[in-house]
């Protein structure tokens, strides 16, 4: 069983590999999309089944090796909340990532609706948990960047619900891309944390799973 160092070296390099295929996922699509105005999820159905579905994939199998990782440190109180919150930004970007968005300017379908709340609560469900992950005993030396990069995910989450709906979908692209990349500065933050634990820590968990 990887140590949490391993497992906090494997979720980097997800993390890195998601956001090179979202990267190419943007630069493969149609030119005449704008991605101040339109969303990923615009982008993703242009290339349905593409390389930005396969990085929300590769960033939700990212999210469960965190889960392995924390599970082999001292949980908080509130691992359980953790847990059930990182779980239900996994389900939502898998959902989302299977079940895709209408095309822009269509009509909302079933499916559309599917992905828009899929998407609504993987958005809300990782700042949540990455609040209760800054209470973390493994994880305090970054407890204030965890605090930080939350509360500007939520006013970013409030910017583009504005845009949503009173701002009629101005820069609405742009909200939801800082929104997400903040949100995964989150994991990056979780993920460089474990990576700094010494080999001697990472060592001592192991006698104590198998008492």
């Amino acid at each position: 069983m990887p140590g949490t160092r391993s497992t906090g070296l494997l979720a980097l390099g997800g993390i890195a590999v998601a956001a090179l295929l979202t990267v190419i996922g943007h630069l493969e699509v149609n030119d005449d999309l704008n991605p101040w105005a339109l969303t990923i999820s615009d982008f993703a159905v242009s290339d349905r089944g593409g390389v930005i579905d396969a990085a929300m994939v590769v960033l939700a199998l990212t999210t469960v090796a965190l889960l392995h990782g924390l599970r082999r440190t001292d949980p908080p109180r509130s691992g359980r909340a953790i847990e059930l919150l990182l779980g239900a930004w996994v389900a939502g970007l898998l959902l989302a990532a299977l079940v895709p968005t209408n095309e822009p300017g269509a009509t909302m379908t079933t499916s559309a609706y599917v992905h828009r709340y899929a998407s609504v609560v993987a958005f809300l469900a990782l700042p949540v948990g990455g609040w209760l992950l800054a209470r973390h005993p493994d994880l305090t030396p970054a407890a204030r960047t965890l605090r930080t990069l939350v509360v500007l995910s939520l006013v970013l989450a409030g910017g583009m619900v504005w845009s949503a709906y009173p701002g009629d979908r101005l820069l609405i692209g742009l909200a939801e891309r800082l929104l997400i990349l903040t949100e995964v500065a989150v994991l990056a933050t979780v993920a460089l944390t474990l990576t700094r634990r010494s080999p001697d820590e990472d060592g001592a968990l192991t006698p104590a799973r198998g008492a």
